[in-house]
């Protein structure tokens, strides 16, 4: 669909593309393809799709045979959604964030870049086979970062901690209309066990926000800037002084580095739970 049908497509629904929602249309047909080429889908397979907008993704998808699972918070879209497809797909009027998510296999969407971080951990919560996401670049780089690099962060440490995840394929912003001011990138996620042990999850992500919400500051001053955690830690210098890595930096700390830190906090609760 190119950017003169989707323009009048718009017209004949009173509407234009929103910035606020980040609605840029996909009008690169070669890239569409190759998009869903990358899913590997099959019949019979159940595919995600998130803010499906005028349908140009979904139509690829569709003639893969699997079943399609849309979820699209814009009413104008899902009425013109329902009279293009009509019951060939399972369309899902919500906001994706917020709502239950159906069963699905394989997800394929071009995100909204607005919702591309509360989006992603929803679905490594979910569970799946494989995704293809469309993401802004900058978000993919962070996605793929490694220790030591600027664009390493709370959003690498938890990705990792889910997903394989890698770049496959990389979008000009010239493919979209209306044009974004910035380049996109297509990454795929392949959900595993992690790579290294975490005793508890939830403190594992606490401490990997708690140190990169100060990344400036040293680990042992990262630690006790987050009330929660400095309570876990309590006032014993030897128990602090028992955590490993304090005097690094957070960008210096693998993710399994960071899992050892936060296995060694978990520890201490442990033990003075023994002791108390």
């Amino acid at each position: 669909m190119r950017s003169e049908e989707i323009k009048t497509i718009l017209e004949s629904i009173g509407r234009r593309p929103s910035k606020r929602l980040g609605q840029h249309f996909l009008i690169d047909d070669s890239i569409i393809k190759r998009q869903v080429e990358r899913a590997e889908l099959h019949e019979g397979d159940v595919v995600l799709e998130i803010g499906p907008g005028l349908g140009n993704l979904t139509e690829e998808i569709l003639s893969t045979g699997a079943d399609l699972v849309a979820v699209e918070q814009d009413p104008d879209f899902c009425r013109f959604l329902t009279r293009r497809f009509g019951d060939r797909i399972r369309l899902i009027q919500a906001d994706a964030v917020k709502a239950f998510l159906p069963e699905f296999d394989k997800v394929v969407s071009n995100l909204p870049y607005q919702i591309s971080s509360p989006i992603t951990f929803k679905l490594l919560e979910e569970g799946f086979d494989t995704a293809i996401l469309m993401v802004q670049r900058e978000f993919a780089d962070r996605m793929v970062a490694r220790a030591g690099t600027k664009d390493y962060g709370r959003l690498s440490v938890g990705v990792n901690l889910k997903a394989e995840c890698e770049i496959v394929l990389k979008v000009p912003r010239c493919a979209f209309w209306p044009q974004p001011k910035v380049d996109s990138c297509v990454v795929k996620l392949t959900p595993r066990p992690p790579p290294f042990e975490v005793m508890d999850e939830r403190l594992f992500l606490r401490v990997t926000k708690a140190v990169f919400t100060h990344r400036r500051k040293k680990i042992s001053n990262s630690l006790v800037a987050d009330g929660v955690i400095r309570g876990m830690i309590g006032d014993d210098p030897a128990s602090k002084a028992s955590l490993p890595y304090l005097s690094r930096r957070p960008e210096e700390l693998t993710p399994e580095m960071l899992a050892e830190l936060a296995n060694a906090v978990f520890e201490l609760t442990r033990d003075r739970g023994r002791t108390s």
